[in-house]
């Protein structure tokens, strides 16, 4: 039995959902967004929350059972709070900044990287050294942060790069004489 699944997800005040077929589509504040589930569950509005349930017992049946209604909460998140990821610049001379919808970023290559700010994504740099990504799609607002980290991973001698707020870098010591 799925823990997870067994939840019904709530929907606050000011968001819709609405089902057809397989297909859940939320209405929100921000935005909306719509998820397609497989034929191995179903998924039903009942009064003021989204129930999924499973249509047999198979093994799949129950993986895409707490799947599903993780899927269906994270339309409801994004629609009503949104997603954001934040970064960190660390080292001598990195920067970025934003030019219409490219963000400019000095990472020590001979050549600065201009990174395409893809639709459904909102990029700002507060700061010189901070990046904050922000969307309503949680899959797309990771995927984007982590096209942006790829460009100078933080690396463990001198911890200089693109690392997500609050991550801790294992650091070494170096070479000995």
């Amino acid at each position: 039995m799925s823990r997870i699944g067994k939840k019904p997800v709530e929907l606050p005040s000011g968001v819709t959902a609405s089902v057809s077929g397989q297909t859940i589509e939320v209405k929100g504040p921000k935005g909306t967004r719509s998820f397609s589930a497989t034929d191995d569950v179903t998924i039903a509005v009942e009064e003021n929350a989204v129930k999924v349930t499973p249509r047999g017992t198979s093994k799949r049946a129950r993986q895409q059972w707490g799947m599903s209604r993780s899927m269906v909460e994270n339309l409801i998140i994004g629609v009503t709070e949104g997603f954001k990821k934040e970064l960190e610049i660390t080292g001598v001379g990195y920067r970025a900044n934003i030019q219409g919808n490219t963000l400019k970023l000095a990472l020590g290559y001979s050549h600065d990287v201009d990174f395409d700010i893809p639709a459904g994504v909102t990029v700002t740099a507060p700061k010189q050294t901070e990046i904050v990504v922000e969307g309503i799609d949680q899959q797309l607002v990771g995927q984007v942060a982590a096209n942006i980290r790829e460009w100078r991973k933080p690396e463990p001698y001198k911890g200089k790069g693109i690392r997500y707020k609050g991550e801790y870098i294992f650091r070494k010591e170096g070479k000995k004489k």
